[in-house]
């Protein structure tokens, strides 16, 4: 449980109790789900393998929103172990624009990601697929079983269903986004993950980094970017929907890649901006990391930098310890984790209600409004 020094009965009056308990929760719903994948292994690849080993075949990622960022986070790891292409689609896009995405005759598996799976999109996304593609199957990582796409019995339909504790009850997804995102990794990569060392990284900063967390909250800035290099920028684009999120829209939030952040959107940093930079452990992806943050520095604009890191060379960086030597894809979860106290300790000082922070009414913890259109084809 995080407490932000608060006591449970404090936080449930300032509706805050599911958001912090669902960050707090992270490292052993990550292990609860390493457990569930590893007691599933034969039966994924009995059913995933036919795609992943043929190189013209299409593995896509999708999901709306969050579960969307999941996907950007994955494809790069995945794609260069694998044989298959492996791609980031959301289903908004592919609802919206399927015979610009899919393809009749590339055998497909859609792994779709779903908190509730109750998303319109997401279920529309399976059903168009089936329609259009000649040879497809859906692998389906969800957190709750009663939702639209976790249906059973289908011959071409396989559900990784997380643990109850996974299906986020607060209006931002946290524990649901981080263990879906394992599952699939898990799942998929040849790669053997190391969960503890996982689940300790983020044991470690959610010990260590609220009071940190506060000082950057009270501060009160108007802007704040996230940046982070190949699978880290679907990692910064996580970050700056869940502080948008969680601040119902009062701080305006970016994100982009360290290399494309010169690019023009840069021009937004003033003596109001904070900058999160998540560096990389690769080495010629980190020189192009350390170069922006000199850059920034240099500058002096920006009103403060913070920098995660797994590696201790940088004096001032929020230090993930006992990662020095992990692969990029195993810091995707601990990086997260700054971002996530950050932006529940900023809807607490705008004194909104982290639980349900969306004072209008007009957004929703699952998704409204959306009218699936016929798919027509010739």
């Amino acid at each position: 449980m995080l407490r932000l020094g608060y006591n449970e009965q404090q936080l449930e009056a300032k509706g805050a109790l599911w958001t912090a308990r669902e960050i707090g929760q992270q490292p052993e719903v990550l292990l609860a789900t390493d457990r569930i994948v590893a007691q599933m292994k034969d039966r994924i690849a009995a059913f995933a393998n036919p795609y992943l080993s043929n190189p013209l075949a299409r593995v896509i990622l999708t999901g709306a929103g969050t579960s969307a960022f999941i996907g950007e986070c994955l494809a790069p790891f995945l794609d260069a172990q694998v044989a298959a292409r492996v791609e980031a689609l959301a289903t908004t896009d592919i609802v919206s624009s399927p015979f610009v995405y899919l393809r009749k005759d590339v055998p497909t598996l859609l792994v779709s990601f779903g908190r509730s799976g109750n998303s319109p999109e997401s279920k529309g996304a399976i059903e168009i697929a089936d329609e259009l593609v000649a040879d497809v199957s859906h692998l389906v990582i969800t957190c709750n079983a009663d939702g639209a796409i976790a249906a059973q019995g289908k011959d071409n339909r396989l559900t990784v269903l997380l643990p109850e504790a996974a299906h986020d009850q607060s209006f931002a997804m946290t524990s649901s986004f981080t263990s879906m995102m394992y599952a699939a990794w898990a799942a998929l990569s040849p790669e053997r993950a190391d969960p503890a060392r996982i689940a300790e990284g983020c044991t470690s900063l959610l010990q260590t980094i609220v009071p940190m967390m506060q000082r950057l909250a009270e501060a009160r800035f108007d802007r704040v970017v996230y940046l982070g290099s190949g699978p880290f920028k679907g990692l910064a684009r996580e970050a700056a929907l869940k502080l948008m999120e969680l601040t119902d829209g009062k701080i305006l939030t970016s994100y982009d890649s360290p290399l494309g952040f010169r690019h023009g959107p840069k021009a937004m940093v003033n003596d109001r901006t904070m900058v999160m930079l998540f560096m990389s452990n690769d080495p010629l992806t980190r020189a192009y990391d350390m170069d922006l943050r000199a850059e920034l520095i240099a500058d002096g604009t920006a009103a403060q930098i913070v920098t995660l890191s797994a590696l201790d060379d940088i004096d001032d960086a929020i230090l993930v310890p006992g990662m020095a030597d992990a692969k990029d894809a195993e810091l995707l979860y601990p990086y997260i984790v700054p971002a996530q106290v950050y932006g529940i300790l900023a809807s607490l000082d705008a004194g909104l209600t982290p639980d349900n922070p969306n004072v209008s009414g007009t957004v929703n913890r699952v998704v409204q409004g959306v009218r699936l259109h016929a798919c027509e084809t010739a």
